[in-house]
C-alpha cells in the first residue's frame, strides 16, 4: 500500500511501549469508498487539510496511508458486565496521533476499518446506521460540554455488513485525546510484567497527567487523577439524563471521554432505573447506577496499579484502600453541588439535598420528563409550564432561591434545553442511511446548540410517548 502525501501530522509514540500492548495492522481498505459525512469545523479546529477531499477519502477509508502513520490495533481487557475477558481492538485501527501546533495530541482511528489481531470471530466491520449514531450522539455531548471522542468522518464502504439483517458498511474516524482505558491497565496487570505496567504507568502520566511527574508515589497519584476524572464525568452524565449504557472496565478511559456510543440515549420520564440496552437486563448500567459502577471500575484500576503502589503488598491495598474510600466523598459533593446549580443554587446551606431530593421523587411518582422539568422552573420557554404536581414544591424552591443572585443564569449554564430524544434519533437515522440528511442535519443543528431556545426549534422539546419509551431498546452494534 502506497505511502502518500500528509494530511496529518501524525506521531507515534504508542508504539514506544512494549509490543505486548500492540499489534501492527494492515489496512484491508474499502471496495467502494464514499465520504458520506465530514464533520468540517472539527478538521479544521485540529488542523487538518481537509481541502484534499480525493486523498482524505483514501486514508479515512483504508486504502491509502498518510505519511508517518503506522496503523495498529491496541490490546487491552476488561470486565464486560462484571466478567473479566482478553480484548483488544477488534475493529477498531490506529492510524496515529494527530499533533496540533500547539502540541496537543489526538488519536485517529478507523472503527469498522476491518479485523485485526484481536477481532477473535468479528469480521471487524461497522453498520452505517452505528457510526451515523456515534456521530450523532459525540456531537451531542460534545455541545453539552461534557468530555466525549468526536467524530470526524463517516465512509460508506459500499459492502454489506451482515447483523441481525444485512446493512450496509461503513468506517467512523474517530477522534479522542488517547484511547488508554482501565482495561489497559488490566491487561498489563494479568498478562504483562512488572515492567510492562510500569513503563505503561510512565506512558499515561507523560501524555496526560505530566504536572505529577515529580510525584513521590507516581502510580498513586495517577490513580486520584483518573478518578477524580471520572467523578467530574459521571456527574455530567447525571446533569443531562445520559445514560451510557455499557460501562465496561474496557470502556472507561483514562482521560476522562465519553466514548463507545452503542446503547446509549437520553431519559425522558425520570426514572432512576432507566436502561436501554438490550443486553443489561439486570440492570446493572441503570441510570441510577452509574455512580457505583464507575467507582467498581475504579477499584478495578486500583486493584491493576497494586505492584506499582508499594512493593509490600499490604501496604499497596491500604493505600489503594484510602483513595477509594474518599470516592464516596468526592462524589457526593461533585454531584450534590450540580444538583443544586440546576435548580439555582450556588451557595447550599444545610438540608438542601433534601429539596432536591424531594423534587426527584415527585418526578418519578408523577413520570415528568427529566430535562423539561428543569427547564419548566426557568420561566423562559413559554411552551412548558411548572407541573402541578409541584406546586407545594415550587413554592418551598421560591422561598430557599430569594436571595439568590445569578439564578437563572446559572440554571441556564446547568440545564440544557434540547437533547437526543430516542425516537428523533432513530427518524433521522432511518432517513439519513437512505440518504436524506434532511432529519440528521436537523436534529444535528439543534443539538449543537442545546442551551439556546429558539421557538423554530420547539418541536424538538417535547419526549416521546410512554408507550414508546416503554418498547425502546438500543444495541452494541457488534
Amino acid at each position: 500500500m502506497p505511502i502518500n502525501p500528509s494530511i496529518f501530522n501524525f506521531q507515534n509514540s504508542y508504539l514506544d511501549l512494549p509490543s505486548i500492548f500492540w499489534t501492527k495492522t494492515d489496512l484491508i481498505g474499502a471496495k467502494k469508498p464514499q465520504l458520506f459525512l465530514l464533520n468540517e469545523d472539527f478538521g479544521k479546529s485540529l488542523e487538518i487539510d481537509i481541502a484534499n477531499l480525493q486523498l482524505l477519502t483514501s486514508i479515512l477509508s483504508g486504502n491509502k496511508i498518510d505519511q508517518k502513520s503506522i496503523p495498529f490495533a491496541q490490546a487491552y481487557a476488561g470486565h464486560q458486565f462484571g466478567h473479566f475477558t482478553m480484548l483488544g481492538d477488534g475493529r477498531a485501527i490506529l492510524l496515529g496521533e494527530h499533533t496540533t501546533k500547539n502540541g496537543q495530541r489526538f488519536d485517529i482511528q478507523l472503527k469498522g476499518g476491518g479485523q485485526t489481531a484481536y477481532s477473535r470471530r468479528g469480521d471487524g466491520k461497522a453498520t452505517l446506521k452505528a457510526m451515523l449514531r456515534e456521530y450523532l450522539f459525540s456531537e451531542a455531548l460534545f455541545h453539552l460540554n461534557i468530555p466525549t471522542s468526536r467524530s470526524l468522518a463517516v465512509m460508506k464502504t459500499g459492502e454489506p455488513v451482515y447483523r441481525e439483517s444485512i446493512q450496509e458498511g461503513a468506517i467512523l474516524t474517530r477522534v479522542m485525546k488517547s484511547h488508554l482505558r482501565v482495561g489497559t491497565f488490566q491487561f498489563a496487570h494479568q498478562f504483562g510484567t512488572f515492567d510492562e505496567l510500569k513503563a505503561l504507568t510512565n506512558y499515561t502520566i507523560q501524555r496526560h497527567f505530566p504536572e505529577i511527574k515529580n510525584e513521590e508515589n507516581l502510580a498513586l497519584v495517577l490513580f486520584k487523577k483518573v478518578m477524580i476524572a471520572q467523578i467530574s464525568l459521571i456527574t455530567h452524565w447525571m446533569r443531562v439524563g445520559f445514560i451510557h449504557g455499557v460501562m465496561n472496565t474496557d470502556n472507561t478511559s483514562i482521560s476522562g471521554e465519553t466514548f463507545d456510543y452503542g446503547p446509549c440515549a437520553f431519559m425522558n420520564q425520570y426514572n432512576p432505573e432507566t436502561v436501554f440496552s438490550s443486553i443489561d437486563t439486570q440492570g446493572r448500567y441503570a441510570f441510577e447506577n452509574q455512580p457505583n459502577i464507575i467507582k467498581w471500575n475504579m477499584i478495578r484500576l486500583a486493584e491493576s496499579l497494586l505492584p506499582l503502589f508499594h512493593a509490600d503488598q499490604n501496604q499497596a491495598i491500604e493505600l489503594a484502600k484510602e483513595e477509594i474510600n474518599q470516592f464516596d466523598i468526592l462524589w457526593n459533593e461533585s454531584y450534590l453541588e450540580m444538583m443544586l446549580n440546576k435548580i439555582g443554587i450556588k451557595n447550599p446551606i444545610e438540608n438542601d439535598h433534601l429539596l432536591f431530593n424531594e423534587l426527584l421523587s415527585l418526578m418519578k411518582t408523577y413520570q415528568l420528563d427529566y430535562t423539561n422539568t428543569f427547564l419548566s422552573l426557568s420561566k423562559e420557554i413559554e411552551a412548558l409550564k411548572i407541573p402541578l404536581e409541584l406546586n407545594q414544591w415550587k413554592e418551598k424552591w421560591q422561598k430557599r432561591t430569594e436571595n439568590e443572585t445569578n439564578l437563572l443564569e446559572l440554571m441556564k449554564q446547568n440545564n440544557p434545553v434540547f437533547i437526543l430524544r430516542a425516537n428523533l434519533v432513530e427518524e433521522a437515522l432511518d432517513k439519513a442511511i437512505e440518504s436524506d440528511f434532511t432529519k440528521f442535519n436537523r436534529l444535528l443543528e439543534v443539538v449543537r446548540n442545546p442551551y439556546l431556545y429558539e421557538v423554530k426549534n420547539q418541536d424538538y422539546l417535547f419526549p416521546p410517548d410512554k408507550k414508546f419509551n416503554q418498547n425502546y431498546q438500543t444495541f452494541c452494534g457488534t
